[in-house]
């Protein structure tokens, strides 16, 4: 009896050492998808927008093929509950079977404020403020340590949402968002460290889509087809 309770100290300090460690904080890393291209479709339903159009297909097949090879792999699978980022998930997850992704609205395309006013003009100031708050909701939400060990989550969402988080994780006005301008099914790499300061690695990468192929940004505005042209 005596041995035991000498013993039960030290048992219960292990316990205590297993718990703190596996609640310690651990570095983050945060890949952001833009869905792929799509056309406007009137038939589309007016909450969730039109699917992808056969350029965004195989644009999302690009970026599936991209970041099936990344190393380590991906702890958790979020989307935008928008058709053409559930679309483009959809085509991901072919390259991670067996997974699951997890519907967010707070990833849902909007349109928060801008200093470029003459872009944002016709949008309604209600509309911006609440997407504004929808999007400060997402950046508490996944732009902060993990616990216990390192972790690397995919968000497939768009091209407003990530930008104006690029701006939160920068530590810059978010009205600056409009200053970036990020293409079809790129990626974008975050990495947010124990301590929970963030570090920006990449921004709208296109590295693996070829350049007849891109499309989305403000620098290559040119219309890319993939459909089957009629027969001469």
């Amino acid at each position: 009896m005596h041995k035991l309770i000498a013993i039960l100290p030290l048992v219960l300090l292990g316990l205590v050492t297993q718990v703190c460690a596996a609640a310690a904080p651990a570095e983050r890393t945060l890949v952001l998808v833009r869905h792929g291209n799509y056309l406007p479709d009137p038939k589309a339903d007016e909450r969730l927008g039109p699917h992808l159009s056969p350029l965004g297909s195989a644009q999302a097949r690009l970026v599936a093929a991209r970041l099936a090879g990344m190393p380590g792999g991906f702890d958790q699978l979020y989307v935008s509950p928008i058709q053409r980022a559930r679309d483009t998930a959809a085509i991901i997850g072919e390259s991670f079977p067996g997974r699951h992704f997890d519907v967010v609205d707070d990833l849902a395309e909007c349109t928060p404020h801008s200093w470029r006013t003459d872009i944002t003009k016709g949008e309604n100031p209600a509309d911006m403020a609440a997407c504004k708050k929808q999007l400060d909701r997402a950046f508490a939400r996944f732009f902060v340590p993990a616990s216990g060990q390192a972790e690397t989550d995919l968000l497939v969402c768009h091209g407003n949402v990530i930008r104006y988080l690029v701006t939160r994780a920068l530590g810059v006005d978010p009205n600056a968002w409009l200053r970036m301008s990020i293409g079809h099914a790129s990626i974008t790499k975050i990495l947010v460290k124990a301590d929970g300061s963030i570090q920006v690695i990449s921004v709208g990468d296109v590295g693996h889509i070829p350049p007849n192929l891109l499309s989305g940004t403000s620098a290559d505005s040119r219309e890319r087809k993939l459909d089957i042209p009629a027969l001469q």
